[in-house]
């Protein structure tokens, strides 16, 4: 994968950055409660700060739909900001046209600007021409270090980079580094994990998945729908069973394009999903109650799947095995990511992972900092996995 970076810039001084970055941050009584994605602009805010370069910087929060709502303005995150960056940030009362230019005018080289919610307005979603084009009016270069906004074809994630000298920012540049090491051309065997609760949002990604992985592991309510395509007795259990057939025609697909495909060995089943119900721990295959419900893998399952962890170059993670949320139903998604972060650790794999629950998962366990690479992008992550092109990503290719 090539795509040019901030490395392929020349002369940045003197001139105006359109940078797009991901603000729209968890907020609580008008405060940041989270600031990992504030943190994650800073190398690029800073490696242009350095260069003499105005730093305009482009986000959505939330879904004004193209009106002007107040709870929804940028403004808040200011003050944040500026304490994670350690440099005062000026705001500007819009994205484009005169405001945005005036503010713009008034910015010294070397500082930094945050414009207006460009969900403010309509054209931002719609990819609007006309919008993109008020955009580039203000700038120079675009840098886009926004990857979980790069599934997007919006006027400030594609329709911006087709007008101006276009780079990948220092956050976007490592994600797409590690997701080509996970996917792209990765050190095989390759071992993937998928989890979550129904295989009908996750069609196309195991479909890709199993004509790229050597091994592919299924966890969570989607083991179930594939156990009951099997003819496995799951009681009460959480399954989509009008999904069996295209489940069987998955794992014939596996079997032909050569990946193996694990399913849970055993399962831990209750009768009420609630922290410190009684549980049972039986085999995949034996007499589960009607009112039973399958909520974790079992430990034999763990141990198949570490086994093959430590047969692995590299790993590519994407959902729980259980019900992680509720003990003791998080046991086996926190012994296989405890295992995953040692061999990540010693360098015996690449682990990649991402994905809102999983990077949940992740912290739950206390290993999100020793994996390879965890990525925070939702619907974008999910995308890049299913193989579909990004347009954010796109746009920058060299």
């Amino acid at each position: 994968m090539t795509f040019r970076t901030l490395d392929d810039a020349r002369d940045l001084g003197g001139k105006t950055a359109l940078v797009r970055v991901d603000f729209n941050v968890p907020m609580e009584d008008g405060r940041v409660t989270d600031d990992t994605r504030l943190r994650a602009a800073v190398p690029t805010i800073q490696r242009l700060r350095d260069a003499g370069a105005k730093v305009a910087l482009l986000a959505h929060f939330d879904r004004p739909k193209g009106q002007r709502v107040p709870s929804m303005s940028l403004e808040q995150v200011v003050d944040e900001l500026c304490e994670v960056l350690g440099a005062p940030v000026q705001f500007a009362p819009d994205c484009v046209g005169p405001e945005a230019k005036a503010a713009l005018d008034d910015l010294a080289y070397g500082g930094v600007i945050l414009l207006e919610n460009v969900r403010f307005h309509a054209g931002e979603e719609k990819n609007d021409p006309a919008f993109a084009a008020q955009l580039a009016e203000l700038g120079d270069i675009y840098v886009n270090d926004a990857f979980s906004a790069a599934h997007r074809a919006h006027a400030s994630t594609e329709g911006l980079a087709r007008l101006l000298p276009a780079y990948a920012g220092e956050s976007m540049r490592r994600e797409l580094e590690a997701l080509d090491k996970a996917l792209g051309a990765p050190v095989k065997p390759v071992l993937g994990i998928v989890g979550g609760a129904k295989v009908s949002t996750k069609l196309d990604l195991l479909k890709n998945l199993v004509g790229k992985l050597d091994r592919l592991a299924i966890g969570g309510g989607m083991a179930n729908t594939f156990l009951f395509a099997q003819g496995v007795d799951i009681g009460g259990s959480l399954a989509e069973r009008d999904m069996a057939d295209t489940a069987r025609e998955i794992l014939a697909e596996a079997e032909a394009r050569g990946c193996e495909i694990l399913l849970p060995r055993d399962v831990v089943v209750a009768t009420d999903l609630k922290p410190g119900a009684e549980t049972r721990t039986v085999l995949a295959r034996e007499e589960i109650a009607e009112d039973e419900k399958i909520l974790d893998a079992g430990p034999l399952t763990v141990e198949a799947l570490v086994k093959a962890m430590a047969l692995s170059r590299t790993l590519i993670w994407n959902g729980p095995l259980g019900v992680f949320e509720v003990p003791p139903f998080d046991a086996a998604t926190v012994k296989a990511a405890q295992a995953a972060a040692e061999l990540a650790k010693s360098g015996a794999i690449t682990a990649v992972a991402g994905g809102g629950d999983t990077v949940a998962a992740l912290h739950h366990a206390g290993v999100a900092d020793d994996m390879t690479f965890v990525s925070t992008a939702g619907g974008a992550f999910l995308e890049w996995m299913e193989g579909k092109p990004l347009p954010g990503v796109e746009a920058l290719r060299a």
